[in-house]
C-alpha cells in the first residue's frame, strides 16, 4: 500500500478514535514526567475533556453516509455511530466518578488508571466500527486486557487481586473459545471480512455445512456470553464487582457490557442472520431457541441469587446479570425493532446504573463498608440523594415513569410481534422483574425505614453530584418522553445500512 493510497482514505471518519488515542498517549507521557507528589486528578479532567471532544466529533459525523476504509476493516454506519455514543456518554460519567474516588487505602498507580481506561474505551469503539474479524478481535482484546489491569489496580488489596486473577483466567478461556468459533467461520469461508462472509453464507446451502456453522455459532456465542455476564458464564461478575474499585465496576457494568452486545450484534447478526439460498430460515432463526433458553436462565439465576446478597456490589453484579438476560430477550426475539430496543435499553441502563454506583461510591467510602446496612437512615442524613437513589432503584426495577420501564416494555412487546411469539420468555421476564423488587426495595427500606447509625451529613463531591443530576434527568426524561431517544436515532431509519 503506497503513500497516495493512504492519503486517499477518508480518515475523518476515525476522528473520535484518533482523539481518544491521542489523549491516552498524551496522558501516559504527562504521567511519566509529572512529579510523584502531584495530584493526578488533573489527568482525569484531561481524560474527561478528551472523551467530550470525541463525542462532539462523533456528532459531527452523525449524518455522514456509510463510509468504509482500510479494505472494509473499518466502517462508519448507523450502528457504529449510535453505539459509540453510548460508550462515550458512559465513559464520561464514569470518569467524573473516578476523579472524585478517594479510597481509604492509597492507590499508588493513580495516573495509569486514566489512560488504561481510555485504551479500553478505544477497544470498544473499534469493535463498534469493525468490519473484519481481525479488527473485531483486536478491539475485544484491547478492551479485555485493559479491563484486567483496571480491576487489579489496587495491587495491595486482597479482594482486588483475587478478582483480577479470576477475571483473567475466565476471560482468557472465553477468548480462546471465541477465537475457536471464529476460526471455523474463517475456515469455512476463507475470508475474515464480515460482509464477504455474510454474502458467501447467503449464497451457499448444504445440509452438512449447517452442522459446522452451528458449531461455529455456538462456540462464538458462548465465548462472547462471558463479556455479557450471562448465565452460566457469569461467575466472574460478583467477585470482580466486589474486588474492583467503584469506578471500574461502573465501567464494567455499563461500558464493557455495551461493548459485549456490540460485538454480538456486529458479528452474530451480520454473519448468521442471512437466509441461505434453498433454505427457509437463517442460522440465527434456527438457533434462536438456544438464545431464548440462555436469556431465560440468565434472568432467573441473576434475580434469584441477588435475593441472598448483603454486599451491595455483589447484589448489583447479579442485577447486571439479570439485565443482560432482559437484553437477550430482544436478541432472541429477532423483531424488526431489535436494534432500537437494545440501544434504548442500554441507554436507560447506563443512566440508572451509573447513578446508583455514584451514590454507592460516596456512601461506601464514608462507612468503609459495602453491606446493605450502610444505607440505613440515608434519607435523614442526605434526603436528596436518598430520593435520587430511589429513582434509580425504581428504574432498575422497571416501575412506570422511568426509563427502565420503557426499556423493558419495548423488549416485552418485541417478543410478541414475531412469529412464533415468545410467550414463555415474556412470562419469565415479567416474573423475574417482580422478583427483583425484593432486593431493590430492600435498599429502599434501609434508606427510609431504618434508624440512623451516624447523624453527621455526607459530603458529596461536585463531580458525583453532576453525575447524579445527569443520570436523574436521563432516567426521568426517557421514562416520560422516550421519543427523545428515538428522535436521536431518526437519521438512521431502523439501522437499514447495517448490512450494506
Amino acid at each position: 500500500m503506497d503513500f497516495e493510497t493512504l492519503l486517499s482514505y477518508q480518515w475523518g471518519v476515525m476522528m473520535p478514535e484518533f482523539i481518544i488515542l491521542g489523549v491516552a498517549v498524551a496522558l501516559s507521557l504527562i504521567d511519566l514526567f509529572m512529579p510523584e507528589d502531584r495530584n493526578r486528578r488533573l489527568l482525569g479532567l484531561f481524560a474527561f475533556v478528551g472523551v467530550a471532544v470525541s463525542f462532539v466529533s462523533l456528532l459531527g459525523l452523525w449524518t455522514t453516509d456509510v463510509t468504509s476504509i482500510l479494505d472494509d476493516t473499518f466502517r462508519l454506519d448507523s450502528f457504529a455511530k449510535s453505539f459509540k455514543a453510548l460508550l462515550l456518554i458512559g465513559s464520561a460519567l464514569v470518569l467524573l466518578l473516578a476523579i472524585h474516588y478517594e479510597p481509604n487505602e492509597r492507590i499508588a498507580y493513580r495516573g495509569e488508571f486514566y489512560y488504561l481506561f481510555l485504551t479500553a474505551l478505544l477497544g470498544a469503539m473499534m469493535m463498534a466500527s469493525s468490519g473484519d474479524l481481525i479488527t473485531l478481535f483486536v478491539g475485544l482484546e484491547l478492551l479485555s486486557i485493559s479491563s484486567y489491569i483496571l480491576v487489579a489496580i489496587r495491587k495491595k488489596h486482597t479482594l482486588a487481586n483475587e478478582a483480577a486473577l479470576k477475571y483473567v483466567i475466565t476471560g482468557s478461556i472465553a477468548t480462546a473459545i471465541t477465537l475457536f468459533g471464529m476460526s471455523y467461520i474463517f475456515g469455512f469461508t476463507g475470508s475474515t471480512n464480515i460482509k464477504e462472509i455474510a454474502q458467501q453464507l447467503a449464497s451457499t446451502y448444504d445440509e452438512n455445512h449447517q452442522y459446522i456453522l452451528s458449531v461455529a455459532f455456538l462456540l462464538t456465542f458462548v465465548g462472547l456470553s462471558f463479556k455479557l455476564a450471562s448465565a452460566p458464564f457469569h461467575m466472574w461478575a460478583p467477585d470482580v464487582y466486589q474486588g474492583a474499585t467503584t469506578p471500574v465496576v461502573s465501567f464494567l457494568s455499563v461500558v464493557s457490557k455495551t461493548a459485549g452486545f456490540i460485538i454480538v450484534l456486529r458479528l452474530i447478526v451480520s454473519v448468521f442472520a442471512q437466509t441461505p439460498a434453498g433454505s427457509s430460515a437463517s442460522m440465527l432463526m434456527t438457533l434462536a431457541p438456544y438464545i431464548a433458553f440462555l436469556a431465560g436462565a440468565t434472568m432467573i439465576i441473576g434475580n434469584t441469587i441477588a435475593l441472598r446478597q448483603r454486599n451491595v456490589k455483589r447484589m448489583l453484579a447479579y442485577s447486571s446479570v439479570a439485565h443482560a438476560g432482559y437484553v437477550l430477550v430482544a436478541f432472541a426475539s429477532l423483531s424488526m425493532f431489535m436494534f432500537e430496543a437494545i440501544w434504548f435499553y442500554l441507554l436507560a441502563y447506563l443512566f440508572m446504573t451509573i447513578g446508583a454506583f455514584a451514590i454507592l461510591q460516596v456512601v461506601s467510602q464514608h462507612h468503609d463498608d459495602e453491606d446493605i446496612s450502610i444505607f440505613a437512615g440515608l434519607y435523614r442524613r442526605s434526603p436528596l440523594m436518598a430520593i435520587a437513589m430511589t429513582i434509580f432503584l425504581l428504574s432498575l426495577a422497571g416501575i412506570p415513569g422511568t426509563a427502565g420501564f420503557i426499556g423493558k416494555m419495548n423488549i416485552f412487546l418485541g417478543a410478541f410481534v414475531v412469529e412464533p411469539a415468545h410467550y414463555v420468555l415474556a412470562s419469565i421476564m415479567v416474573i423475574t422483574t417482580v422478583i427483583s423488587y425484593v432486593y431493590y426495595f430492600g435498599i429502599f427500606v434501609q434508606m427510609f425505614f431504618r434508624p440512623v447509625e451516624h447523624t453527621h451529613r455526607l459530603e458529596w463531591p461536585p463531580g458525583v453530584i453532576a453525575v447524579v443530576v445527569i443520570c436523574i434527568i436521563g432516567t426521568v426524561l426517557l421514562g416520560v418522553f422516550p421519543n427523545i431517544a428515538y428522535d436521536f436515532l431518526a437519521p438512521f431509519e431502523h439501522f437499514s445500512d447495517f448490512l450494506q
